[in-house]
């Protein structure tokens, strides 16, 4: 009869145990080792990313925008009268001269209104003529009556003296002398009278043609104020430049005063930077500006900054010294570029889209191989359109990459190929 090893199996089932927790101590400590190892550092294609290196030296902070020409003067051409729109003879971006006919207007009443004034000066004209014939027929008929009472005193007075000699010989009466003589004093008073009227007829005829006269310049005025709001039925531009706006329609029926267009003068123009706000704060009235119209660039200066803000961003005046170039005209788009001062000895890099004045930022710096780059904290100052200075986290000489690196952002390390 064979007996129970119990020994044996106690120490096999022992060395089994050892054996097990040994593996699970492994287990647990290959597990904790495996936790704390990092990623491996990815590789990046080469050629697909942008890179600088920091240099010293001088910088020129500048300012970029987007603006558009304008005109420095615009000439609001109005209605003159009241009318409809009959016919539009230019449209926006026509090229006008002061005589050109920019819109014709129609107004029967007005055109009524005109022939109806020509005719009252006539009317008058014909009165003046009448009146004038009148007063002349007057002043022959004083002028007849003054000889004629010259005449009959004359007689009177010879008379008067032949009876007066009579008298003093004895052979009138001196009752007949004081009679002839009495006849002979009226007619020479009412001679006297007839030569004052006959003589103050002259500035009584010029007074009564004067009023007749004042009343045809009366009518003529309101006859050429007619006929000139007929003829500002054809609306003129009054100006040289180019059209912007014709904010009407044919048989659209206009007010006195209604604007029918809007001239500015080509040859003097302005450029209107719309800059963001948060850049607005560093530009001075005076700097110095490029404006790139695409066709070519043009200097400038700042004259003015508007104080309110609009959707974001500041409206920057800029005078444009010289020459215009080719194709520049009202509402043109353009680029300008504003230098604000310039930075001497100072490191930097050209200027990462996420690249923000005064603020961090980490970027992925070379090592000195080439072949990877760590993960760096860079803190940037003043900055200019192409260009943000350098305040800590590098030295001179040193590449980094620009680019954006959102994919990569977990890792501390790259590599690159």
């Amino acid at each position: 009869m064979d007996k129970v090893r119990t020994g044996v199996t106690r120490r096999r089932w022992t060395r089994r145990f050892l054996v097990f927790a040994a593996l699970a101590s492994a287990a647990s400590v290959s597990g904790y080792y495996l936790s704390e190892l990092r990623p491996a550092a990815p590789t990046v294609e080469r050629s697909a990313l942008w890179t600088d290196t920091a240099r010293r030296g001088e910088i020129v902070r500048q300012v970029r925008a987007l603006g558009t020409l304008v005109p420095e003067e615009s000439l609001l051409v109005p209605a003159l009268t009241d009318g409809r729109v009959a016919r539009i003879l230019v449209r926006p971006g026509s090229y006008v001269q002061p005589s050109t006919v920019i819109a014709v207007l129609t107004n029967p009443e007005l055109e009524l209104a005109a022939l109806d004034a020509e005719y009252q000066v006539k009317a008058a004209k014909a009165r003046f003529r009448d009146l004038k014939v009148q007063l002349e027929r007057q002043l022959l008929s004083q002028r007849a009556d003054s000889a004629r009472i010259s005449s009959e005193y004359q007689q009177a007075k010879l008379r008067a003296d032949k009876d007066e000699q009579l008298h003093s010989f004895g052979l009138g009466s001196e009752l007949t002398s004081k009679l002839s003589q009495a006849a002979a004093d009226e007619l020479a008073n009412r001679s006297k009278l007839e030569q004052e009227r006959l003589n103050i007829n002259p500035e009584a005829v010029e007074a009564q043609l004067a009023v007749q006269s004042a009343e045809i310049d009366k009518l003529q005025a309101l006859h050429s104020l007619k006929v000139s709001q007929v003829g500002a039925l054809q609306v003129l531009a009054g100006t040289p430049g180019v059209v912007q706006q014709v904010p009407v329609e044919v048989g659209q029926q206009l007010a006195a005063g209604t604007i029918l267009a809007k001239i500015a003068h080509a040859s003097h123009l302005k450029a209107e930077l719309r800059v963001p706000e948060t850049q607005a704060k560093d530009i001075r009235v005076g700097q110095s500006v490029t404006i790139d119209t695409h066709n070519g660039k043009i200097d400038g200066t700042v004259f003015r900054i508007d104080p309110a803000v609009q959707q974001g961003t500041v409206t920057v005046d800029v005078s444009l010294l010289g020459k215009l170039p080719e194709g520049a005209r009202p509402d043109l788009s353009v680029e300008g570029i504003v230098e604000l001062e310039k930075l001497s000895h100072v490191l930097f890099v050209k200027r990462p889209t996420f690249g923000q004045p005064n603020a961090s930022a980490t970027l992925f710096k070379l090592t000195a191989s080439g072949a990877e780059a760590d993960r760096v904290q860079v803190r940037f100052g003043r900055t200019s359109a192409n260009s943000i200075e350098v305040v800590a986290g590098l030295q001179e000489g040193d590449t980094v990459i620009l680019s954006e690196m959102g994919d990569w952002e977990k890792y501390n390390k790259i590599r690159l190929k």
